[in-house]
């Protein structure tokens, strides 16, 4: 659905009003666009550790117009910030405070990344409030942030090197438009496993790909995008959608698979057809889902056990199948569809924001399960994003969703798949157990 709000105040008469009367000034995202150049200016790296000077150096490597003093005046496509040696709260005042100096010269739709280490591995305390600290600044500061911009950050484990396949996947994801509707979050590296693509524009070629619930909205998005990204995609959804599946299926040049993930034997269903049609299965997508919403004072039995047994049943039987298959053991990667109503809550879904949190409980758990087989299993947790359902809501309910984050905007459907098809890529192979949330940095409970 279009929001015709950022037509109206981003030009024109439009603008200067809602300039004066101080409301909202939403602007059009950088969102991916095949062959578009990463970052649209020059690139401030600022830290004196050797993680700083390696990140540079790779950076240069990638063709971008690196920086590690800012120029007056110039402007800023990203800035990264490296801190990944601070051991103390007084070490992160002079490159934080350097980097204020260089806000007002960012381009519109710019980045910010912070590259920082865990707090939970500190050798001392200090060293611990430090890495903490920066989790405090850097989601404040994506709320300072204008025109688009962006603040985000990446944590490595202790011994990680700054230039780990997954740190620099992470840090181009970031810095590219297929992190448009992330804000105010971070991504958290754990190991050294995963690898570049050859093809950055093809990330997941050669890859096999099953996306549930991906006869419209989200779903359609995400089968086209990992299509886009070269996967081979196999869409699922009800039996009742099949049309709509079937024009997704041949649009994306993959099959199709009506199937009701909810019966017992749908996980040997979906790995019999990925195999029999395709060959091989590499990720799922756990996209299907379903609201029953009712304030939990009239909810029935019914309402309450159908978004449980869709939401979140399936998906731990479907991953009992996954685990125990020969079929899924190279390197195979997992993303679910969790919601920040499953972290913050919602009014009236009590039973919907139960199965979102069950998810994110089931992500964390079964990530040391994917782990000897070198898979990963991973979460994206979308906030108010433009469907066909939202397009359903009051006007007025629908507005105050629409501006009750950082970017002042709903998301796209695209922006979902941005994030999935990332953390499905061989790049994010050293992240598992996340929580990505692709919300604009809802500011309640994000």
């Amino acid at each position: 659905m279009t929001d015709k709000y950022i037509d109206l105040v981003s030009q024109g008469l439009g603008k200067n009003v809602a300039k004066k009367l101080g409301l909202p000034q939403p602007v059009v995202l950088r969102r991916h666009q095949p062959g578009a150049p990463l970052v649209e200016g020059p690139v401030l790296v600022n830290g004196d550790s050797v993680g700083a000077d390696d990140l540079a150096t790779t950076l240069l490597g990638w063709g971008l117009d690196v920086r590690r003093n800012a120029l007056p005046k110039e402007k800023l496509g990203a800035i990264i910030l490296v801190m990944d040696a601070v051991q103390h709260p007084e070490d992160l005042g002079k490159p934080v405070l350097t980097v204020g100096a260089s806000l007002r010269d960012l381009a519109p739709n710019a980045r910010i990344i912070t590259v920082s280490r865990t707090a939970h591995s500190a050798s001392t305390p200090a060293a611990a409030a430090a890495r903490q600290g920066i989790d405090g600044l850097l989601r404040s500061l994506a709320k300072e942030l204008r025109a688009g911009t962006t603040g985000n950050g990446i944590i490595l484990s202790e011994d990680l090197a700054t230039t780990s396949p997954s740190v620099l996947g992470s840090l181009r994801f970031f810095l590219s438009g297929r992190s448009a509707y992330v804000d105010g979050q971070f991504l958290t590296v754990t190991g050294p496993s995963g690898s570049l693509p050859a093809d950055f524009d093809k990330p997941l070629a050669g890859k096999v790909a099953v996306v549930t619930g991906a006869a419209r909205g989200i779903g359609a998005s995400i089968a086209r995008t990992l299509h886009r990204d070269g996967a081979k995609v196999v869409a699922v959804d009800i039996p009742a959608a099949g049309d709509h599946l079937a024009a997704v299926a041949n649009e994306v040049h993959g099959t199709a698979l009506q199937l009701d993930i909810s019966r017992e034997d749908a996980g040997q269903r979906i790995i019999g057809h990925a195999v029999e049609r395709h060959g091989r299965l590499d990720i799922v997508v756990h996209n299907a889902g379903i609201t029953r919403d009712r304030l939990l004072a009239n909810m029935d039995e019914g309402r309450w056990q159908s978004v449980i047994a869709v939401n979140i049943a399936a998906q731990l039987r479907i991953n009992e199948a996954l685990l125990a298959s020969e079929h899924f053991k190279a390197s195979p990667r997992i993303v679910s569809v969790a919601s920040t109503s499953g972290i913050a809550g919602n009014r009236g879904q009590t039973n919907y924001g139960a199965s979102k949190a069950a998810v994110i409980g089931m992500v964390r758990s079964t990530a040391p399960l994917m782990e000897p087989c070198g898979g990963t299993i991973n979460a994206v947790a979308p906030g108010f994003i433009e469907t066909e359902m939202t397009a359903r809501m009051p006007l007025a309910i629908r507005e105050a969703a629409r501006r009750a984050n950082t970017l002042r905007q709903g998301g796209q459907p695209q922006d979902v798949a941005e994030a999935i098809a990332f953390l499905a890529s061989d790049s994010a192979g050293g992240i598992s157990g996340e929580v990505l949330r692709v919300c604009g940095q809802q500011l309640v409970g994000a």
